[in-house]
């Protein structure tokens, strides 16, 4: 009996103020998928790194994206599943069934199931989380660097103390989400003072 060849999907960056949505879709290889590969948010930073270069090298790996424009068009639900239609669309091999992490999935045509809690139940489904957080940090890291003062290389866009201080004193940047409440709210307040 031939084993199926399973596509898990999960994204990164829904509940940020700024920043894309990221989704990352993966295949195992031939090796399988590396030992401790497991839900994104139980690792480290450092682990994630050491297994996200090792899904790169023996895992068949598709990554996908919605911009802020999008997420403001579509609303985060709907780009977020673009993203993951991107990053299905970003797989150079074939495969049998896609299984998605949460409960809702894309219009697709691929035959496919959404499993609750499934980067933590499904491996494939959390080496999808581990790329797609990996991948979404990194874009981060590089928005921090052009776009300074939010802290973003720390916080990856997320409503952090940090964050909140420097919305409040820099203003809403290219990069904010303006339908999330807190952003929307800071582009209707007035500018602070600012005292030398």
């Amino acid at each position: 009996m031939i084993a199926k060849m399973i596509a898990g999907v999960d994204e990164a960056g829904r509940g940020p103020w700024a920043g894309p949505v990221v989704a990352a879709a993966v295949v195992a290889g031939g090796r399988g998928l590396p030992v401790g590969v497991t839900d994104s948010k139980a690792l480290s930073a450092a682990r994630r790194g050491v297994l996200a270069a090792a899904v790169w090298e023996t895992c068949f790996v598709g990554v996908g994206a919605a911009s802020v424009e999008e997420i403001e068009a579509l609303n985060i639900l709907g780009a977020t599943m673009l993203a993951m239609q991107r990053a299905v669309e970003d797989l150079a091999c074939d495969f049998d069934e896609v299984l998605v992490d949460g409960n809702r999935l894309p219009n697709w045509e691929h035959r496919a199931r959404a499993v609750v809690k499934g980067d933590a139940l499904v491996p494939v489904i959390g080496a999808a989380s581990i790329i797609a957080k990996t991948v979404r940090d990194g874009i981060m890291a590089g928005l921090d660097l052009e776009c300074p003062g939010y802290g973003w290389a720390r916080n990856q866009g997320y409503g952090t103390a940090e964050h909140a201080r420097a919305l409040a004193y820099l203003g809403v940047s290219v990069h904010h989400r303006r339908g999330f409440a807190p952003v929307r709210a800071r582009l209707t307040a007035p500018a602070p003072v600012r005292r030398n």
